[in-house]
């Protein structure tokens, strides 16, 4: 498809192997066709190897309502390295820092990580909505938050639902959440706007059609008034 084409010609343009590019488009349209529910990723722009993500957060959590927005880095060597991911939303979360990085056994390579050419970026998406639902407090990146999420949950949770009332909601809804909409509404657009051209192509022909008929007729009457007898023999007298 010219989708898939634009894809691969936007993976060429940095130089990268056939592989690397095949790889990506194959991802990219599957993220499009098929998301994980509640996650949306798509290009920055024309660079293939930047892309932008929504995670939303998962429901009866303190991050249930936010919209959580990321930047991916695909390095070169993926599916041999794995992307580099980190939050542009500020979250209060014992695996996520101050910065946005994000502390997942597979975003780093053995033997520390787990990282596997198998895994893909639709895997890593979904398993940071799994760490957002689920913190692993044995591992955590911020110290204080870990040890509040381990002795007092209830203050844990309060300042996690403020921090998302505040930074993945009100602004989210209008900021974070507004890019995301976007790219899906394209989506549904391009089907209303094939939809609405045929239409109105069909339309349009069926006029032309219409106009070109009466034309006939008018053209038909036209040579019919200048043969016929100005007074009909059989008339009665």
């Amino acid at each position: 498809t010219s989708s898939s084409r634009q894809r691969g010609e936007m993976a060429g343009k940095g130089g990268r192997s056939s592989a690397w590019t095949a790889r990506m488009a194959k991802e990219m349209k599957q993220l499009e066709i098929e998301p994980p529910p509640g996650i949306s990723a798509w290009p920055r722009g024309e660079q293939i190897h930047l892309l932008e993500a929504v995670v939303q957060g998962p429901a009866g959590t303190p991050y249930e309502g936010g919209a959580f927005k990321l930047e991916i880095s695909v390095p070169d060597r993926y599916p041999f390295e794995p992307p580099k991911v980190r939050f542009m939303t500020p979250i209060y979360h014992p695996n996520i820092d101050s910065g946005g990085r994000i502390c997942l056994d597979i975003l780093n390579m053995p033997p520390k990580g787990q990282w596997k050419p198998a895994l893909n970026l639709s895997t890593v998406l979904t398993s940071i909505q799994l760490l957002i639902s689920e913190p692993n407090p044995d591992d955590g990146l911020m110290p204080e938050i870990t040890q509040e999420y381990k002795q007092n949950r209830l203050r844990f949770e309060a300042k996690a639902r403020e921090s998302t009332k505040k930074h993945a909601v009100d602004r989210g809804n209008v900021t974070l959440s507004k890019s995301w909409d976007s790219h899906e509404e394209a989506k549904e657009n391009r089907g209303v706007e094939i939809k609405a051209g045929n239409e109105e192509q069909k339309q349009q022909q069926g006029e032309d059609e219409e106009e070109e008929s009466d034309d006939n007729e008018e053209e038909i009457a036209q040579m019919w008034g200048a043969t016929k007898p100005t007074k009909d023999p059989t008339a009665q007298k």
